[in-house]
């Protein structure tokens, strides 16, 4: 299978049925060894265009993940992101907000680690856990002691929606690109790897209690993904629905969205003026003469 960025894009103001998107899909690798070559050559090539995102210092560029707990999110970062510059490449994860965080708005802990011009961020979960697990779990939402009248849980979405909306815009016309990933696993897929995470002594400490309590809320955060990617994919920001029951293909997926997000870009290497190639032969003289034997 040729992977299409496309054909895993929410369409701007489209009604999301997740039981209409696929969990697994034909891979776009027939044996192991085939995926390997194809993932390293990928890898080989967003290492070139991170370097060129580094040097033309036009634009940043945001990944964010999402998914129910494993659905491979960890994986898919460090193997489609293992040939990049960690200088210019920081990831981040959000877990329960710091009494700090809880006095700020609820935007306010993410955007203190949004990228800057030339670099890559990564959000291994990120502000969308506002429309999530807040959504989820209401008590959370209360939390955050909002005023009274900003409380209403029926309406406090719609809000959060449009805060979302217009951040994202405001990074678009700053330079900002963003790509947000919803890891698409299936509920028998990560019974699995629940229990694959229990029976193998190396993966007991990723798996607790916590994750079998969320497990039983899986109808809800279905039905927050569906309003949540509905409500906040755009030409801009779009989301990607990744089928995630096959990690090795998942990442290949993520891989070619990244890929075609960055060649979108256009980028290209500063061009050396006039000036500073004089400068430049000057200085080439100057290491020539430098050289054994010249004196």
């Amino acid at each position: 299978m040729k992977i299409k960025s496309e054909d895993f894009q929410v369409m701007e103001g489209e009604k999301v049925n997740l039981k209409k998107w696929p969990t697994l899909v034909k891979p776009a690798y027939k044996s192991k060894k085939e995926y390997q070559k194809l993932l390293a050559e990928q890898v080989e090539e967003l290492s070139g265009l991170q370097q060129l995102l580094y040097a033309s210092n036009g634009h940043a560029v945001l990944l964010i993940f999402q998914a129910m707990d494993a659905a491979g999110k960890d994986g898919a970062i460090r193997h489609v992101m293992s040939g990049v510059n960690p200088q210019g490449c920081q990831v981040f994860s959000f877990q329960h907000p710091s009494v700090e965080e809880l006095d700020h708005d609820f935007l306010w802990r993410t955007t203190q680690c949004l990228p800057e011009r030339g670099r890559i961020g990564i959000f291994n979960r990120s502000y969308y856990e506002e429309v999530l697990i807040a959504r989820v779990h209401p008590e959370i939402l209360r939390a955050q002691r909002l005023p009274q009248d900003l409380h209403d849980e029926d309406t406090v979405w719609q809000g959060r929606y449009r805060s979302i909306l217009d951040m994202e815009s405001h990074l678009y016309r700053n330079g900002t690109r963003i790509i947000k990933f919803f890891l698409h696993l299936s509920q028998e897929e990560q019974r699995k790897r629940f229990l694959a995470r229990i029976d193998e002594p190396e993966k007991n400490w990723k798996f607790s209690q916590a994750d079998m309590e969320e497990r039983k809320f899986w109808p809800q955060y279905m039905q927050a993904y569906e309003a949540c990617l509905g409500a906040t994919s755009t030409k801009i920001a779009p989301w990607y629905v990744v089928p995630a029951d096959d990690k090795e293909n998942a990442r290949l997926i993520v891989s070619r969205i990244v890929l075609d997000t960055f060649q979108a870009l256009k980028m290209s290497y500063p061009e050396t003026d006039a000036k500073r190639q004089q400068e430049l032969l000057l200085i080439r003289k100057q290491l020539m003469k430098q050289a054994p034997g010249n004196s």
